[in-house]
């Protein structure tokens, strides 16, 4: 024999009935005998409190509210039952109702709602719809008959939540089943005192009802069948990649269900725990699905934690001060204050120097409790021996659960590392002997996230999910997008990495998506459907977010986002860049980013600063970090510059190269940004801070490249008119460095003392710049331990698809950081 119990939502409507009784159907074709305890339909239960309610305050509205629940039962019952069959059924129903309204009415006169009144007005949702649905299932041919639990169930006269009388009770059910061979429907949640008053269960009665009858009665096993696959690894509203458990113990059980699981209740497994009878949980509307099994052993899945719980909203009180340390009695007569004074703690964590004791309650409780402790220490108080009571509010509480955790070293760890790196701070830690869970207190605004990045650590490590916000979407973010695209089925198939663009920009709109853009159209399309773009408006946006393992990705040429890097990095966002002004624009921003990315434990990488895709700053600041010292730094670090002076020639215009260049869109569009130097100062000034000499711009010397009236030309054409002038300055420059064997370079130094130059040099044949052609980039890096023979780097410096393929690989490097 099987107990079956089925909730408000199974049983919420005509049609949710109709599921039910096919279920119900199915186990009495197939021979197998059960017993069926009902909720109240969806919503009844509290509308019977509110009616209750509305009448003790004089509200004759709740006339209307009665009318209300009465609708919704006639209204079932004649999608239900056929018309010929339909009057005793709402003969029935309507005297049930006229009961309730004589109840109320009662209460109205008098103005008051006792609990017992509240128990009894209760009572006729569960009492309705065991009636409906037993006359459903005759209808359809199932034997069956409602079996009011009050005429069985026997607990003590305390009302809201009575104790049962198990003796009693247990031997009526025995009785009971033992007279009948009908299909049973039983209400739930409801009882009677030993004079037959009307009695309630508390908070899960009707899976308690289930487990007292199925311990009663020696089942083989008790289904509680609700609206979900069984018991979810973590909350399925919050984290989509959650599912259902195949196994549970009935520790791991209890667990879950104090700290918000709500599929099942603390008091429902204690009847079955007694016996060792396991339970089921099913879903009424995936009656296939087998749902998860709750029984004395934990199952076999290897993982060390089985669930991840939460409680969405509590408040933290701390007693501390040194009139706690080695005065014995202070948590005896803390918590015996509490008690008395009805407050339930959720959890407790206390100094092991005695100093503090901090406990965690709902936040109705918090102001009571408050007042409480200061009556209680009031003279401790006063004389300065335990500090005043702290409250915080707008706190969390999440706590991850399984038997497997017990000896296996490592699991808080992840635990830990987890949230520290999605800048989730801890409260408070409790921890049990037992290893089953270890809880923490948390912001509330984190709590999404965490469950997210924790269900990913520990359920679906083969797999994990970055968040991606894609600030410019012009040439090198348009390249990044489409390298995205290129390399989605690869990362996903290949490294179990899913690259999730949830905000994107350019200019002119911007569009976000908790659950991901659709990068396989071109960027237009992406953006189709966007706002008007606002770099500020798109930062707060994606703090407000709040998503896990997010990286800010910022491929835009101006400032307007770089002055919120540091306010990004502070809100545990990582950040990777091509963009240089953060890096090259005052040492005191500079050093803010910098410390701001190492207090909030996230990446801010920006390899492609400097060489475009070419790996510099990595190498660079790896020499430090293994305690070489940097004595002098060459480089060529312009691609375009580069190109020029590679490629000037005898028989060339100077001005012609430019020129050209400039059409190939080699040169920014005022070819002066490149000529005038400012480019590569920024370059080596950040490579000048990567070695650790801390230099502000103004301390980079730029040697004038440009005659000065190229400088000053008013618009692009005239500079081109004024650099033809200049066509013989530079013929002779190149001709006097033909003759001597040289080559003409556009080079940036550091020098031992720190001094930092950019200048038109000739390099002869022995040095590495002599060589160089087209647009290649080369650093030249001498050190205490690369001294006689320098480490040279040398690569393409520049171009759209090198530079978003290495800003693709801090992506995944940030990627890699986060979820590992």
């Amino acid at each position: 024999m099987k107990v079956l119990k089925f909730g408000g939502t199974s049983v919420g409507s005509a049609k949710n009935i109709q599921q039910v009784a096919s279920i119900l159907s199915d186990y009495q074709q197939n021979g197998q005998r059960v017993a069926v305890v009902v909720s109240a339909m969806s919503g009844i239960t509290n509308k019977l409190i509110e009616v209750g309610e509305r009448a003790a305050s004089g509200d004759e509205t709740y006339k209307s509210l009665l009318k209300d629940i009465e609708s919704t039962h006639l209204t079932c019952i004649r999608e239900l039952i056929e018309v010929r069959r339909q009057s005793k059924t709402i003969a029935f129903v309507k005297l049930l109702l006229n009961d309730l309204e004589d109840i109320l009415r009662g209460i109205f006169l008098l103005k008051e709602l006792s609990l017992r009144s509240l128990d009894i007005l209760q009572s006729f949702g569960e009492r309705l719809s065991s009636f409906i649905i037993a006359e459903y299932l005759t209808q359809i041919g199932v034997e069956a008959e409602q079996l009011d639990a009050r005429k069985i169930v026997r607990t003590n006269a305390v009302f809201g939540g009575a104790k049962v009388d198990f003796v009693t009770t247990n031997s009526a059910i025995t009785k009971h089943f033992g007279e009948t061979d009908k299909m049973q429907i039983v209400t739930g949640f409801i009882a009677s005192s030993e004079s037959g008053e009307t009695t309630t269960l508390g908070r899960g009665g009707s899976d308690y009802s289930a487990a007292i009858f199925g311990a009663a009665l020696n089942v083989k096993e008790i289904e509680i069948w609700t609206d979900v696959d069984g018991v979810m690894t973590t909350d399925p509203r919050v984290v989509p990649t959650a599912f259902s458990l195949q196994q549970l113990s009935y520790e791991e059980a209890m667990e879950m269900s104090h700290f918000g699981a709500k599929v099942i209740y603390p008091p429902t497994l204690q009847p079955a725990i007694k016996k060792n009878i396991p339970l089921r949980i099913r879903n009424t509307f995936n009656p296939s699905f087998p749902g998860t099994l709750v029984t004395s052993t934990s199952g076999q899945e290897d993982w060390p934690v089985k669930g991840i719980s939460s409680i969405k909203d509590i408040s933290l009180i701390t007693l501390s001060g040194s009139g706690l340390i080695g005065v014995p009695g202070v948590s005896s007569r803390l918590f015996g204050a509490l008690a008395r004074g009805g407050v339930s703690m959720i959890l407790i964590t206390q100094a092991s120097s005695e100093h503090t004791i901090t406990f965690a309650v709902a936040p109705d409780d918090a102001a009571a409790s408050k007042k409480i402790i200061e009556e209680e220490f009031f003279n401790e108080m006063a004389s300065g021996k335990v500090n005043p009571v702290e409250v915080e509010n707008s706190l969390s509480i999440l706590a991850i659960i399984g038997e497997n955790m017990k000896e296996r070293p490592g699991v808080a760890a992840k635990l830990f590392s987890a949230l520290g790196k999605n800048g989730v701070n801890i409260a408070a830690i409790a921890q049990g002997s037992s290893e089953l869970n270890v809880s923490v207190v948390i912001e509330k605004k984190h709590l999404n996230k965490s469950l997210n990045a924790l269900h990913e650590i520990f359920f679906l490590s083969d797999m994990a999910e970055l968040n991606v916000f894609m600030l410019g979407l012009g040439l090198i973010g348009g390249t990044l997008l489409n390298q995205m695209r290129d390399q989605a089925e690869y990362l996903l198939t290949e490294r179990n990495l899913r690259l999730n663009v949830v905000g994107a920009a350019n200019s002119k709109k911007m569009i976000f998506s908790d659950t991901g853009l659709d990068i396989s159209l071109e960027k237009e399309a992406i953006l189709a459907d966007g706002e008007e773009s606002n770099a500020a408006l798109f930062v707060e946006k994606m703090i407000e977010m709040n998503l896990p393992n997010s990286v800010f990705v910022d491929c835009t040429p101006g400032e307007s986002a770089v002055k919120l890097y540091e306010k990004i990095l502070m809100n545990s966002i990582s950040i990777t860049t091509p963009n240089k002004i953060a890096n090259s624009s005052s040492l005191d921003y500079y050093l803010k980013c910098q410390a701001a990315a190492k207090r909030r434990g996230v990446k801010f990488l920006y390899e492609t600063n400097v060489g475009a895709g070419l790996p510099v700053i990595g190498p660079l600041q790896d020499l430090g970090r293994s305690g070489d010292k940097i004595i002098k730094i060459e480089g060529i670090l312009s691609g375009t510059l580069s190109y020029l002076f590679n490629t000037f020639a005898a028989g060339m215009k100077f001005s012609d190269l430019v020129k050209q260049a400039k059409e190939m869109g080699y040169t920014e569009p005022d070819p002066r940004d490149d000529l005038g130097g400012v480019d590569v100062a920024r370059k080596i000034l950040i490579l000048a801070r990567e070695a650790g000499y801390n230099l502000e711009p103004s301390d980079v010397t730029v040697e004038p490249i440009l005659p000065q009236a190229c400088l000053d030309a008013p618009s692009v054409d005239d500079f081109f008119v004024e650099l033809e002038k200049a066509n013989g300055l530079f013929e002779e420059k190149r001709a006097e460095a033909e003759l001597d064997g040289k080559a003409l370079r556009i080079v940036a130094t550091l020098d031992e003392e720190g001094k930092a130059t950019v200048a038109l040099r000739a390099v002869d044949s022995t040095h590495p710049f002599y060589g160089l052609v087209g647009s290649d980039n080369m650093v030249v890096f001498k050190s205490r331990r690369y001294f006689n023979e320098p480490l040279v780097i040398r690569g393409p410096g520049a171009g759209a698809e090198v530079t978003a393929a290495g800003v693709f690989a801090e992506i995944i490097t940030i990627g890699n950081f986060l979820i590992n």
